[in-house]
């Protein structure tokens, strides 16, 4: 049974000007691609097979990422259905020459494990077996997505 932690990933992204939109921010639309990307990983690492996105449950941009900053973004799973996997995903706003960061974006997912097939597969049960891992699925129900 895999544990919340083993599902933890954080992945970073140079926000290039093909990035933007018109107010030289971060398009929401790439971000989204990159919190899907990055949450399908961490569910594929939970799951042991394919996933792909059944729902996109919250998605909550409390601050643009500019031109040149770096997009990290976390994903973690923190519940599991009969086939189900939610994931949740936050984005922060690095600047990449201190390292400072600010929280940018909130969300969560549901993934579905499939088999070659596309035939919805069973997924483990999640074990939570630290204080961290304890914290990040506090964390994450707490934010009610």
């Amino acid at each position: 049974m895999p544990s919340i932690l083993e599902t933890h990933l954080q992945n970073r992204f140079r926000v290039q000007p093909n990035h933007a939109n018109n107010n030289d921010t971060l398009h929401g639309g790439t971000l989204m691609k990159w919190l899907d990307e990055v949450g399908a990983m961490a569910a594929m690492r939970f799951a042991g097979e394919t996933c792909v996105t059944a729902r996109v449950n919250e998605l909550d941009f409390e601050r643009p990422i500019g031109i040149g900053d770096t997009a990290l973004v976390e994903a973690y799973v923190y519940d599991a259905g009969r086939t189900s996997i939610h994931v949740a995903l936050q984005a922060w706003r690095e600047e990449p020459r201190t390292g400072e960061t600010e929280k940018t974006t909130e969300s969560s997912f549901t993934f579905v494990a499939i088999d070659d097939d596309g035939t919805p597969q069973p997924v483990p049960e999640l074990t939570v077996d630290t204080d961290d891992g304890a914290r990040l699925r506090r964390r994450a129900l707490e934010a009610d997505y």
